[in-house]
């Protein structure tokens, strides 16, 4: 028998993620030896023994830039790659302070910036960070708020 009717309705990328994944995901399952955390410490380590033993620190339970990326591979050969391109965007901005992520997120609500300081936030983020396809997304927001009249207005 074929698959169901409601199974026939999942996205065509979804089948071919399912084809694959054995090989490949979880990560955790499939390249803990390989990849790692933001400490450094290879994946393989960050165990529940390794917690109750008090021997993890904080940035051994953050993602790495490497794991992100290698998320975003599984999610491009699965179909998925607006996730991709997302999850890539997520590896660039590990390499930016949190605080700094923060000021970035609220400068991008609607009305928080002007174009001008968005497009600057996107050359600090190139030149400080070399975030380029974050850059690319806020130079993209700069444009769409100017054009929808969403971004600040200049004081005259």
């Amino acid at each position: 028998m074929g698959r169901s009717s409601a199974a026939l309705l999942r996205p065509y990328g979804y089948w071919r993620y399912m084809e694959h994944r054995e090989s490949r995901y979880p990560l955790i399952e499939h390249a803990a030896e390989t990849l790692r955390a933001a400490s450094g410490r290879p994946l393989s380590e960050v165990t529940l023994e390794t917690l109750e033993a008090g021997e993890l620190e904080i940035a051994d339970t953050q993602i790495s830039a490497e794991a992100l990326r290698a998320q975003a591979e599984v999610a491009r050969a699965a179909g998925y790659p607006q996730l991709a391109e997302n999850l890539g965007r997520a590896a660039e901005l590990t390499a930016v302070p949190n605080a700094e992520v923060l000021r970035m997120y609220d400068m991008l609500r609607p009305g928080r910036a002007s174009h001008a300081e968005l497009l600057a936030l996107a050359d600090a983020l190139e030149r400080e960070h070399a975030a380029l396809a974050c850059a690319a997304l806020v130079r993209e927001a700069a444009e769409v708020y100017a054009r929808r009249g969403l971004a600040r207005r200049e004081p005259s």
